[in-house]
């Protein structure tokens, strides 16, 4: 290695070096003194040109900066909220980004503009965006932009088209939308198969537990990280918790049609004989019965809250 590359490698090591120690600083910061939302909204420019000017030659480290502060946002941001919102219903939410999570796009528009190939930003940004309040700000239109700038940078990325599809699934209930999406994806080269077979029955079908099931396998099996990978696993034992549930509020409706009887908590159930004993869902946490003795998914659950799942609604041609 000539001296010229050493010094290079030099300054590179040194700079990741300054970047985790001031990721440990920043982690030991926030948990000896807990920001508050007035700071998060103060600490960062929201310019992408000023901040690539300021990058120097390093963007790419930049990037994984602001991509850093960005989870770390995301994450505080939702445990507040969802800690604030228990036993509450959800505030009104606008179409203003103010009203939850005011930096969210902001620093994932910084981190994408001073790396525009950053992958998981585009992806996982998307996610965080598009999901509902208390989990993320409720913005499935902010999810699509964000996507739609990583396909100006990369226009045949299948995925982003994937994921601009999922988002007008499961969010806006667009399944025309969906459809043209996962076709579009399907189109590419390398491109999974399945999409086209999605992109048919979501245009049949509209929204239905089984599309959404075959969606969560198809992104559990092709997932590049852990996180989409567990985070997939978890969406499909929901699915599969709510299919539980239907079976028992079916067996609990025929009950007290045939003999008039209503059982409003687990131990007349079990007394009944209706079944062997109280019901747990796939993480063997019990399931709640509500007042009108339903079955239901605990708070206490790690599968908890249950989605938000698409209506079935045949799209006219």
């Amino acid at each position: 290695m000539t001296s010229s590359n050493r010094i290079v490698a030099g300054a590179v090591a040194a700079a990741l070096l300054l970047l985790w120690a001031a990721a440990e600083l920043q982690a030991i910061r926030e948990r000896t003194y807990p920001s508050s939302a007035d700071d998060d909204e103060t600490l960062y420019m929201t310019s992408p040109r000023a901040a690539q000017r300021l990058a120097l030659a390093y963007p790419a480290l930049a990037a994984d900066a602001y991509w850093i502060r960005a989870i770390q946002y995301y994450g505080g941001t939702k445990q507040r909220l969802e800690k604030e919102s228990v036993g509450a219903p959800p505030p009104f939410l606008s179409n203003d980004p103010s009203v939850a999570y005011p930096m969210l796009h902001p620093l994932l528009n910084l981190t994408t503009s001073l790396d525009p190939r950053f992958n998981v930003a585009y992806r996982f940004g998307a996610v965080f965006l598009a999901e509902s309040y208390p989990k993320g700000p409720g913005r499935p239109d902010l999810a699509i932009e964000l996507l739609e700038k990583g396909l100006r940078e990369r226009p045949d990325k299948w995925e982003y088209m994937e994921d601009i599809g999922f988002v007008h699934y499961w969010y806006t209930h667009d399944y025309r939308a969906a459809s043209e999406w996962f076709a579009k994806a399907g189109d590419v080269p390398g491109a999974p198969w399945w999409l086209k077979s999605l992109a048919a029955t979501t245009l049949a079908q509209g929204g239905d537990r089984q599309s959404s099931r075959q969606m969560w396998t198809a992104i559990r099996d092709s997932a590049e990280v852990d996180w989409l990978k567990q985070d997939a696993e978890r969406r499909l034992l929901q699915l599969r918790a709510l299919d539980e549930i239907d079976q028992l509020n079916a067996a609990m409706t025929t009950f007290e049609g045939r003999t008039g009887q209503h059982l409003g908590d687990w131990r007349a159930v079990v007394r009944s004989g209706v079944l062997p004993g109280v019901p747990v869902d796939p993480t063997r946490t019990p399931y709640l019965m509500d007042g009108d003795g339903r079955a239901a998914l605990s708070p206490r659950s790690p599968l908890w809250p249950p989605p938000d799942e698409p209506q079935s609604t045949p799209i006219r041609q």
